[in-house]
């Protein structure tokens, strides 16, 4: 729990703004995390392992984005949440040998509870290779609420030592001076199991997108009255931003000659 608490003081839940309209309405059930199993998570876990098994079958088939090599991202944790009505998709970082930090919503999004993670390791594939652990223990922030973007943090306690390697190792958190620095103007890199663009298609790879950093006073143009000082913004300029299924995973800069993780998407 003090790992934990230790922790909040240098995450937060990251947001990609956009230009909105202000004839545009948000709702605001679809820019928080309630029911994203239900909605997300479930439907497009199964969109992957199709995916996967495509690309067995043919792998000249790629579709348009960044895929990552295995190794680039040894700290990404892909995680598979367990439910009566099937397996939900969420992204992890690997933070120590026994411990991996993701969002809160990926273990309960206020409709549905996992009941386990199966939590992968070192593959850039979500339902085969690499290191896999199953496990029930999970922390949740004591303060999360699914209806709003605040305190969506969780940590993973994996049931025993991973064998760290080439294509796994945990991520640097901040420290020092850099737990009062916000980022601002920096590009960070997002990674994980997610579609390659909103409304788009899966190719059963891990990918990433670098994005910079942007300031909560700008972001709250995209999203009044929402975006707190726990929260970190990214840009969505250009189409590049995280997307559905990169629940939980890193937000990673490069401080002092090392990557270290700001955020959890």
């Amino acid at each position: 729990m003090k790992l934990l608490a230790v922790t909040l003081l240098a995450f937060a839940a990251v947001v990609s703004a956009r230009n909105i309209d202000l004839e545009d309405v948000i709702d605001l059930e679809d820019i928080t995390a309630y029911d994203y199993h239900t909605k997300i998570g479930i439907p497009l876990a199964e969109k992957i392992r199709l995916a996967e098994e495509e690309a067995e079958r043919n792998p000249s088939r790629i579709v348009g984005g960044s895929n990552s090599n295995l190794g680039a991202f040894p700290y990404q944790a892909g995680l598979l949440a367990s439910f009566s009505g099937g397996q939900g998709v969420c992204g992890g970082s690997l933070l120590n040998v026994r411990r991996v930090l993701t969002a809160a919503h990926c273990w309960f999004d206020g409709r549905n509870q996992a009941t386990s993670f199966t939590v992968v390791l070192g593959s850039v594939r979500l339902f085969s290779g690499g290191t896999r652990l199953n496990t029930a223990s999970v922390v949740m922030h004591g303060s999360w609420n699914p209806s709003l973007i605040r305190n969506d943090i969780a940590m993973i306690n994996l049931p025993s030592n991973v064998a760290t390697s080439g294509n796994i190792a945990p991520i640097a958190l901040p420290s020092g001076n850099e737990l009062n620095n916000n980022f601002n103007g920096a590009t960070a890199t997002a990674s994980g199991f997610g579609l390659s663009r909103d409304g788009g298609s899966v190719d059963g790879n891990l990918r990433h997108v670098d994005l910079p950093v942007i300031t909560n006073a700008v972001c709250t143009v995209s999203f009044p009255g929402i975006i707190q000082s726990s929260n970190i913004c990214t840009s969505g300029a250009n189409g590049r931003s995280t997307c559905q299924g990169d629940s939980g995973g890193p937000l990673v800069v490069t401080s002092n000659n090392r990557r270290i993780l700001i955020g959890v998407t």
